[in-house]
């Protein structure tokens, strides 16, 4: 991390975490937060569901909900970008404080619960994207909803034709009963919605599944089935665990999601028993705990063809994102792969 960088990080991080995450998103979109350099690479260069990548690492959802900093997060050296959950309606989401720095641990528990201002004002921000990033966006439901499965569907009706993906978030743990979209019957449901709306956009794009790492053997079996069938692009895999093993911060006992470092291990090995199950069937997007180049790589040869991160921006900063590109094409070269694609499942045994 650069001298200015570490001296506005610690900076940021004097305020609360909300308050900080949102002094973030202002130095972004004022151009105050240091750029990163560009990391190029032939190594690096990869596909995911049809989209043409630079690399393989992306922003998550969460970081930017409300579609506020595309332009300068498109030039931070992510090889996509997603954003949202954005719901039909505004909401404000769960009551304050909701965001936790488990800074022992380096975690975060987040109880947000998809406070967003709404698919309207997301789409007249969409519509002015750029148009040189991979952009995509995570689908949510309103908490009163009458009907949550087609509210999917109407967010995607709304914004679709500003994206090059979307991502169906049926697994956060912050709304309640939103995890029980997952059974087979519910999320098959769900899926022929969103696939219908899909159908009609001037413009098709791919559909990604984002999954929780609390489903045990059968779920994810369930889950793999139905995304096969459904014709679901990819898989993202994972959202955040409700398990607090292993945890020391004072805050561990909060409600809600737990992400960051103490997730990696967990996800991981979802991943892996994922990209048993699909057998390459469907591409798989590892998300969870990755804060250096060795756990981004590990979780290509688990069985991911593209990552995310968001958590570990809180700890390392926007650097991170030149650390570990430079660092993954340095372990592909260094285990003679030409490229990303060759890595994706050759160390899956490990984590099964």
């Amino acid at each position: 991390m650069k001298i200015l960088e570490q001296i506005g990080m610690r900076a940021i991080r004097s305020f609360d975490p909300e308050t900080a995450h949102g002094l973030a998103l202002k130095a972004l979109t004022s151009g105050l937060a240091p750029r990163p350099k560009t990391v190029t690479s032939p190594r690096l260069a990869t596909e995911l569901a049809g989209l043409s990548l630079p690399n393989p690492l992306g922003l998550a959802a969460g970081f930017d909900k409300n579609a506020v900093a595309l332009h300068p997060l498109a030039k931070v050296g992510f090889g996509f970008v997603e954003v949202g959950a954005i719901t039909p309606r505004a909401q404000p989401g769960n009551a304050r404080p909701r965001l936790f720095r488990l800074e022992e641990d380096q975690g975060v528990i987040n109880r947000f619960g998809f406070n967003n201002e709404g698919m309207v004002v997301a789409a007249e921000r969409l519509a002015q994207r750029p148009r040189d990033a991979v952009i995509g966006l995570n689908l949510g439901a309103n908490k009163d909803s009458d009907d949550r499965a087609s509210d999917y569907a109407k967010v995607l009706t709304k914004c679709g034709d500003y994206l090059d993906f979307a991502t169906v978030n049926v697994s956060s743990p912050n709304t309640e009963k939103l995890r029980d979209l997952q059974g087979r019957e519910a999320l098959t449901a769900l899926l022929d919605g969103v696939t219908e709306a899909n159908s009609k956009l001037d413009r098709p794009i791919p559909i990604f599944l984002k999954i929780a790492p609390d489903l045990d053997h059968d779920g994810l079996a369930e889950i793999a089935d139905v995304a096969i069938q459904t014709g679901l692009s990819a898989i993202i895999a994972t959202n955040t665990t409700l398990s607090r093993d292993g945890l020391s911060s004072k805050h561990k006992d909060e409600m809600g999601g737990l992400s960051g470092q103490p997730l990696f291990e967990k996800s991981t090995r979802v991943l892996a028993e994922l990209s048993k199950l699909t057998e390459g069937r469907i591409p798989l997007v590892g998300v969870g705990g990755i804060s250096n180049a060795e756990q981004a790589y590990a979780k290509i040869r688990a069985g991911a063809s593209a990552l995310q991160l968001y958590s570990a921006l809180v700890y390392g900063g926007l650097s991170l994102v030149e650390d570990i590109l430079q660092g993954l094409d340095e372990c592909l070269l260094r285990d003679g792969f030409a490229t990303v694609e060759q890595a994706i499942g050759s160390g899956r045994g490990d984590w099964l």
